[in-house]
């Protein structure tokens, strides 16, 4: 008996949804590829493990210690303590504290969206919701946000060597130069010393330093862990 193939579109109309929407489903995760200084970074506030893998909208967060994920998108984020971030569909969102990003990986604040293409930067975030972004290398474009929704201002550029600080409400208040000193900071800082897993853009970062940051050299890897209870933070703000 010959099936309507109505009713074979409607049974294969799900399997076909369901493709379509995996790719979208699979840049909402991250997976943890290092721990430092402790074991204290958590999935949902749930002690989390190395391999372990948080999906959208689950939340990160660490405390005395520091961690690197690699995001569904091949970007790497690192996390220096007392950092929380929640996963989403589009962007991470950043909460508190500070994170390298490596790759093709936007970030969000409560007032601001950052888009990317193959970008080193890091992003920071005060207990008030000010933030800055530290370009290191590439470019990131910062598009402000009301409830979550563009509110149809135009977005900032931030080029290489460029630091950008947004008020809690998302008003740009500064766009500067980083200086040489201030690579240095974050180079020899949390968000370098000690990790072992390489970033996926570091090749990207280490020929934008020897070209336009004359001095300025990426740190040779580590030797041996970074010891508990050791605090370099470099502050951006």
């Amino acid at each position: 008996m010959a099936v309507p193939l109505s009713l074979v579109s409607a049974a294969l109309l799900p399997l076909l949804l369901g493709l379509a929407a995996g790719p979208a489903r699979a840049r909402q995760g991250a997976t943890v590829q290092e721990i430092l200084d402790g074991r204290e970074l958590y999935i949902d506030q749930r002690q989390a493990r190395v391999q372990q893998r948080a999906v959208a909208p689950q939340e990160i967060s660490t405390g005395r210690s520091r961690g690197q994920l690699l995001f569904t998108t091949g970007a790497a984020g690192r996390l220096t303590r007392f950092s929380l971030l929640r996963l989403g569909s589009g962007c991470f969102q950043l909460d508190r504290g500070q994170i390298l990003v490596s790759g093709p990986q936007s970030g969000c604040t409560r007032s601001a969206r950052l888009s990317v293409r193959g970008t080193n930067y890091v992003l920071e975030v005060d207990a008030n919701g000010a933030a800055e972004i530290a370009v290191l290398e590439g470019s990131v474009e910062v598009e402000p946000l009301l409830d979550g929704e563009p509110t149809g201002e135009e977005p900032t550029t931030v080029e290489a060597g460029q630091r950008l600080t947004l008020s809690p409400e998302g008003v740009v208040l500064t766009l500067i130069r980083l200086s040489a000193g201030e690579y240095r900071g974050i180079l020899g800082g949390p968000l370098f010393e000690g990790f072992r897993t390489p970033l996926p853009g570091i090749a990207s970062l280490e020929s934008y330093l020897r070209r336009s940051v004359p001095g300025v050299n990426l740190p040779a890897s580590p030797l041996r862990p970074v010891l508990p209870g050791f605090n370099m933070v470099p502050r951006l703000f």
